[in-house]
């Protein structure tokens, strides 16, 4: 069985470092200057699914990304990992764009490859959290999805038996190819890139498309695509009154509980 999987990931934040993170006032977008950059958790989840799936199959794996030139980064430890082709939608018309924007400008991406059977992504982003993309892309491709993936199963050669997460369980849902695939960090643990991984990604060549190769609309993408974004920003200051009690335990239990009545905060 011959597979064509295209993993789509996104460059973000390091959340270790996201105590830098601000808000730029004039743009309102986020300032990410002298953050490191990784690859989405959820996205490498997604990779690596596809990548055990290559594994077990005869199948080759694309990963698609949208961003400014250096996310070519994100895209070489993709191919570090074992993916065999790699695509940048780079256009200075796709900057600040909403999930709308976003998925206006990959569902192209994705269709400019070629031909694809299983479409695989994070089921959020750290930096956003909107989980959209991904059910976006698929209605812009004219296939199913499912969100929340956490195991995949071949039941036929072109149909899977999906394990969707759901709050008090989950649910067993069977999807025909093509299909996209939105994945949680419990359907697998990334691998790490080798030495060897490294030195092969090297000679994978990275194809980037704009807008005018991808036949898209600047109208449609990016900040004009998007028919959602930040019109204001405000930092919330919080202030409370503080106090510190000393003493032992049951004393200091005793002391915070007249306190508190004291307050009101405790009814008599």
């Amino acid at each position: 069985m011959a597979l064509n999987i295209v993993v789509c990931i996104k460059q973000v934040p390091d959340p270790e470092h996201f105590s830098k993170v601000s808000l730029d006032p004039v743009t309102k977008t986020i300032s990410r200057e002298g953050i490191p950059a990784i690859i989405n958790p959820l996205d490498k989840n997604a990779l690596e699914e596809g990548l055990r799936i290559k594994e077990k199959f005869s199948a080759k794996v694309a990963v698609i990304t949208m961003g400014p030139p250096q996310a070519r980064r994100a895209l070489e430890e993709a191919l570090a990992m074992g993916a065999d082709e790699a695509f940048l939608l780079c256009d200075k018309a796709f900057a600040a764009a909403d999930t709308l924007g976003t998925a206006c400008a990959l569902a192209p991406g994705i269709q400019k490859i070629g031909h694809f059977d299983l479409v695989l992504c994070g089921n959020e982003t750290v930096d956003s959290g909107t989980g959209q993309v991904g059910p976006q892309i698929a209605q812009f491709l004219n296939i199913p999805y499912l969100t929340k993936v956490k195991e995949i199963a071949f039941d036929e050669e072109r149909t899977l038996i999906v394990k969707r997460g759901l709050e008090q369980g989950y649910m067993r849902v069977r999807v025909k190819l093509p299909a996209l695939l939105a994945v949680n960090k419990e359907i697998n643990k990334p691998r790490l890139t080798t030495a060897f991984g490294i030195i092969a990604a090297a000679e994978k060549e990275i194809k980037a498309f704009d807008c005018r190769e991808l036949g898209v609309d600047p109208n449609d993408v990016g900040i004009s695509g998007s028919p959602t974004r930040v019109v204001e920003t405000f930092q919330r200051v919080s202030q409370r009154r503080r106090e510190v009690i000393y003493g032992s335990p049951e004393e200091a239990v005793k002391k915070t509980t007249e306190r508190l009545k004291e307050f009101g905060a405790l009814v008599q």
